[in-house]
């Protein structure tokens, strides 16, 4: 069963181009290294007695994102990861100063497939 790196993360809307530029280059990177499949949502219909909004408390001009790598295994996922963090292209996209979201308000973990159709 695949192996998915989850996020969820807040962007203030004015830099989300910003942030789809950056995340367009890193989808390519992780493909590049075998992730089988990079996806970045925005949120589009969020209401607010849904948890999203209550998990992420998006501030008044930001919007929520829900992204997610797939990978064939946790041991794949180990060896793409360790890949594309030493790649210089994404270290400097990563320079938190200059980053279009707040590291420190994103939520992420790694996940077992256990229904896959």
């Amino acid at each position: 069963m695949a192996y998915v790196d989850g996020f969820v993360l807040v962007v203030p809307r004015r830099r989300l181009k910003e942030y789809k530029r950056v995340a367009q280059k890193a989808g390519k990177i992780w493909k590049e290294y075998g992730a089988v499949s990079y996806v970045e949502c925005v949120g589009d219909d969020l209401k607010p007695r849904w948890n999203f909004p209550k998990m992420a408390k998006p501030k008044a001009g930001e919007v929520i994102l829900f992204s997610w790598i797939s990978y064939k295994s946790k041991a794949q996922r180990d060896r793409v990861n360790k890949k594309v963090m030493a790649d210089p292209r994404l270290e400097k996209m990563m320079d938190p100063e200059n980053m279009p979201f707040d590291p420190k308000r994103m939520a992420m973990g790694g996940f077992k497939s256990i229904v896959s159709y």
